[in-house]
């Protein structure tokens, strides 16, 4: 784990300063391809600038975190539980919350957009706790639901991981430009 000193400066900021952070979503458990696609968008992550949050525990989050790391980039895991050295190897920032699954709204909520990687049950509920939240959410290979003119969000469909990483950053932008509209 690094220290603050070591990390490195983010280059993609939002409009106030503040680096840009995208939630990565998926599974404990995923089979192997959805770890490569998870590495990789971590590394087109940290490449763009961007930092990463997740749940830091294994998977597709461990995977994120690697990609990430091999590309100098900087990682926050909201873990579930007290124990910090219960975040994989390639977490920066463990955050404890003690919270169980309770800590996904934490996670998604922290991310600008999120993107979703294969992912069981425990995604599925970061998926709509994001869109609920009016977060966008990118998918790369996860759950599929149905459109519903009704409502305001979807998951916005990603072949590949350079496609996801692109779009998660186009829409977070999106989102801070009209938040700071309606601001003024």
């Amino acid at each position: 784990m690094s220290n603050d000193s070591q990390l490195p400066r983010p280059s993609l900021l939002m409009p106030n300063g503040r680096p840009l952070i995208i939630a990565v979503i998926g599974g404990g458990n995923p089979p192997p391809h959805a770890i490569a696609l998870a590495e990789e968008v971590g590394c087109e992550l940290a490449h763009r600038g961007a930092m990463v949050v997740c749940g830091g525990l294994q998977g597709v989050m461990e995977a994120v975190c690697r990609g990430a790391k091999s590309a100098g980039g900087t990682t926050i895991g909201i873990l579930p539980g007290n124990e910090p050295l219960t975040a994989n190897d390639y977490i920066d920032i463990p955050i404890m919350t003690g919270m169980g699954y309770a800590r996904n709204v934490i996670v998604v909520k922290t991310g600008r957009a999120a993107i979703a990687i294969d992912g069981a049950y425990g995604t599925l509920s970061e998926i709509g706790h994001a869109l609920g939240d009016g977060i966008p959410v990118v998918g790369l290979e996860t759950w599929q639901l149905p459109d519903r003119g009704d409502l305001p969000l979807h998951i916005i469909h990603a072949g590949s991981p350079r496609d996801a990483v692109e779009k998660a950053i186009t829409v977070a932008r999106e989102r801070d430009e009209l938040e700071e509209a309606l601001l003024r």
